[in-house]
C-alpha cells in the first residue's frame, strides 16, 4: 500500500523535524548560559575596578548596570526556552510513537501482501 508507505515517511520526517527543534532549542539554551556567565565575569569585574557592588548605590557602574539587566534578561530567556523545550520533548515522544505505529501497521501489511 503505497498510502502506508507515505505515512511512513510523513512520520519519520515528523520525528527527525522534531529532533532538529529540540536540538535547536538546547543549542541556544547553552548559547545564552555561555552569554550570561560572560556578562557576570564582567559585572564583577567591572564592580572590581569601581569598589562598587551595590546597585543601588549612586556611583554603581553604567555598565554593570546595563550587563546586569542583560544577563537577567538572558535568564528569562534560558527559563522560556526550557519551557519550550520540555513542549518539544513531549512532541518528539508523540512523534516517535506516531512512527513506531505506521511503521508496524505498514510491516502488518507487507507480511499481509507476502501471504496473499
Amino acid at each position: 500500500m503505497k498510502s502506508r508507505e507515505s505515512l511512513v515517511r510523513l512520520k519519520a520526517f515528523q520525528v527527525t523535524e522534531k529532533r532538529r527543534q529540540l536540538q535547536q532549542l538546547q543549542l541556544m539554551m547553552g548559547e545564552f548560559e555561555k552569554m550570561a556567565k560572560e556578562l557576570e565575569n564582567q559585572i564583577l569585574l567591572e564592580e572590581k575596578k569601581a569598589g562598587i557592588t551595590d546597585p543601588g548605590h549612586f556611583a554603581y557602574p553604567t555598565f554593570a548596570k546595563a550587563a546586569r539587566q542583560r544577563a537577567d534578561n538572558l535568564q528569562t530567556s534560558i527559563r522560556e526556552l526550557k519551557i519550550q523545550q520540555d513542549a518539544a520533548e513531549l512532541a518528539l515522544e508523540e512523534a516517535v510513537a506516531d512512527h513506531a505505529k505506521a511503521a508496524a501497521l505498514e510491516e502488518r501489511d507487507g507480511q499481509q501482501r507476502q501471504r496473499a
